[in-house]
């Protein structure tokens, strides 16, 4: 496995890494809130938008190393990031409901979270954190 790792493009592995990363932040999120004694819900929904946050600044400075954090490039930026998880939140939940007997909630999870992950590095790359020349120009003047 890791000689397939090793075959993907730079970009490609820094997003999995990152990806596997945040996932594992996300699990200690949970694992310290339960210490404070947080309801599960609230663990699991801060652990979220904390992973969403953490997420998207590396994913954007590490991965596609995008460093552009003029307001005009940030917020449409942030606003669509968000709309791609919210969308991948909605289109997990349907997988999970689609599959529910014959797959079981980790099998629907992680069929889900392969579609997403491969859209979401297209998104990313070709839509969200891309940038040409002249539009960077245009921002930093």
């Amino acid at each position: 496995m890791l000689e397939k790792l090793h075959n993907l493009s730079p970009v490609m592995r820094r997003y999995l890494v990152i990806g596997i990363s945040v996932y594992l932040f996300e699990l200690v999120v949970i694992f310290v809130a339960g210490l404070f004694h947080a309801s599960n819900l609230v663990a699991v929904g801060l652990s979220f938008w904390l992973g969403l946050i953490v997420s998207f600044g590396l994913q954007k400075i590490v991965t596609f190393r995008d460093r552009r954090l003029h307001h005009k490039v940030l917020i449409p930026q942030l606003v669509a990031y968000t709309l791609v998880v919210l969308f991948n939140f909605g289109f997990t939940l349907f997988v999970a409901h689609l599959l529910a007997r014959s797959v079981t909630p980790f099998g629907a999870r992680t069929l889900a979270l392969t579609v997403t992950t491969l859209w979401n590095f297209y998104l990313y790359k070709t839509r969200i954190f891309q940038r040409g020349d002249s539009e960077y120009a245009k921002v930093v003047e």
